[in-house]
């Protein structure tokens, strides 16, 4: 059965980091491409970052670009999101995906895999 479990979530305060894991299990995903979404309260889920299958290609939304980074280690089936620079506004659930195919996507509609979420809550 398929799991992605994520973790590192917490509190933390403005201008600080945190660095996001979700590790997949249950088959390997080297060959798909991997996101991250966050859903803040009373918001659609929404992108992120997202990774290749290869780590070689990656995108973010314009309001994380420059402070987070996405990573994978397909040797431990697992991807990463640091997050520098936390803003309150970057407060929600984050969560992580599969996709569907090899390349970098920013559509959740494209993503066949999700995990349950971790919390992040910046303060102010």
């Amino acid at each position: 059965q398929v799991q992605l479990v994520e973790s590192g979530g917490g509190l933390v305060q403005a201008g600080g980091s945190l660095r996001l894991s979700c590790a997949a299990s249950g088959r390997t995903f080297s060959s798909y491409a991997m996101g991250w979404f966050r859903q803040a309260p009373g918001k659609e889920r929404e992108f992120v970052a997202t990774i290749s299958w290869s780590g070689g290609s990656t995108f973010y939304a314009d309001s994380v670009k420059g402070r987070f980074t996405i990573s994978r280690d397909n040797a431990k089936n697992t991807v990463y999101l640091q997050m520098n620079s936390l803003k309150p506004e970057d407060t929600a659930v984050y969560f992580c995906a599969v996709g569907r195919y090899p390349v970098a996507t920013m559509e959740l509609t494209h993503m066949d895999y999700w995990g349950k979420g971790t919390l992040v809550t910046v303060s102010s």
